[in-house]
């Protein structure tokens, strides 16, 4: 991913085909290592195409993923289940809240 970003602002800095060693020079400038076997992958694949027509299929590609969580259908309680069942979803919601998780960086760095 971050070779991706690197070669990426290669090209918006104004250079429509970046070698290998201007995506090493802008990942070394943050700290990063560079992989040299990913990085000539990536410019093998994009050799000879236009950056904006590769974003625009990627977004078509992305348009058919499922993403986002789907809605929890929720009912009024009827005779036969009576009001208990919105008892017991206030506790297991409750439940769910006490529990509280560090914001440290979780494990995760920007260029990891």
């Amino acid at each position: 991913m971050k070779v991706v970003a690197a070669y990426l602002l290669a090209v918006l800095g104004g250079n429509s085909s970046p070698s290998a060693d201007d995506v090493k020079n802008i990942l070394g400038s943050v700290g990063a290592e560079a992989d040299d076997d990913r990085i000539e992958l990536l410019l093998s694949e994009v050799k000879g195409k236009d950056i904006t027509e590769l974003i625009a299929s990627g977004r078509e590609k992305l348009a058919s993923v499922p993403s986002g969580g789907g809605a929890v259908a929720v009912s009024a309680p009827t005779a036969a289940t009576g009001g208990a069942a919105p008892a017991a979803e206030a506790k297991k919601e409750e439940k769910v809240e006490e529990k509280e998780e560090s914001d440290d960086d979780m494990g995760f760095s920007l260029f990891d």
